[in-house]
């Protein structure tokens, strides 16, 4: 997507802060180009540069007995480059997927708890998305919750303030919390992917993949003895279902967790997605009396 980065009336007696909101709104909107006003012929710049350009001085004649000079560019070749500086290996180079998923299942696997999970995440750089992201978005909420929820990617405002679930959809989220008799404080998050994509755009199979060891733990160490997936991402990356969460929502499935232990998995809606379509908050009703019936069920409610 293009934005015309020329237009005086978004941008003329803007302040600092103003222009870098400008900024992040064309980033959270996919803008990867700014454009002009008026087309230009790069090529026909760079041929009237090249014919502007001072013709090379013709080699003086070396002076009686100096040493000879070194060899010069042949003729039609133009003029001698200039020598470009030799950039050492930085952080900024891509990590092959490969090397970031082993990468990523040690750091993981390191983590004894909640917190060392997320500072692993923080000093983790096997994902491209992390140079990109405002903020690392991972998890939330006591260690000791009952139920634990599990998001897909950060939304914009989740990326800007730093939060789960921030703004309208965690609003959304709040209110179906309350209508089961649950407040965020009583509950904990995790997010599939942590870092919001530049431009909002999905993540790719090997983001994801270099992802799902810090998402796998983080079920390890809850403590929650009911999980739920918002979304088919988080339902898949948890259950192993193919199903896209239209299939899926409202079933319940059954994990192994370390080996040892099964813990019962609710798919449902995720709130954005209920916010922008109101005719399936219906599901998310039936699917949270499921969620509440399952509580007092195992007497936690």
């Amino acid at each position: 997507m293009a934005a015309d980065l020329n237009n005086s009336s978004m941008s003329a007696g803007a302040s600092e802060a103003e222009l870098v909101g400008i900024l992040r709104w064309y980033a959270d909107m996919g803008v990867d180009l700014a454009v002009g006003d008026l087309p230009r012929d790069h090529f026909a710049e760079a041929k009237e540069k090249a014919a502007q350009a001072p013709s090379p001085e013709a080699p003086e004649a070396p002076e009686a007995g100096a040493a000879p000079r070194g060899p010069r560019i042949a003729p039609g070749l133009g003029r001698e480059p200039t020598p470009l500086p030799i950039r050492a290996a930085t952080p900024e180079a891509a990590v092959p997927p490969d090397e970031a998923l082993i990468a990523a299942r040690a750091a993981a696997a390191a983590a004894s708890s909640m917190e060392a999970l997320t500072e692993a995440l923080n000093g983790f750089d096997g994902c491209l998305l992390k140079r990109t992201a405002s903020h690392l978005v991972f998890a939330e909420g006591p260690g000791d919750a009952s139920v634990l929820f599990v998001g897909g990617v950060p939304s914009a405002e989740d990326d800007r303030e730093g939060r789960v679930l921030a703004g309208s959809s965690g609003l959304l989220f709040d209110r179906m919390l309350k209508s089961i008799g649950l407040t965020r404080a009583q509950v904990q998050f995790v997010n599939c992917v942590p870092w919001r994509p530049a431009g909002g755009k999905a993540p790719t199979v090997p983001e994801i993949a270099t992802c799902l060891p810090f998402l796998q733990r983080a079920v390890e160490l809850s403590h929650a003895q009911i999980i739920v997936t918002l979304g088919s991402l988080p339902t898949q990356q948890v259950t192993g279902t193919r199903d896209p969460i239209t299939r899926a929502r409202g079933k319940w499935f059954e994990i192994d967790v370390n080996s040892s232990q099964k813990r019962p998995v609710i798919a449902m809606f995720d709130p954005d997605y209920l916010r922008k379509s109101p005719t399936t908050k219906k599901h998310a009703w039936a699917d949270l009396r499921a969620l509440k019936k399952k509580l007092i069920e195992l007497g936690l409610a």
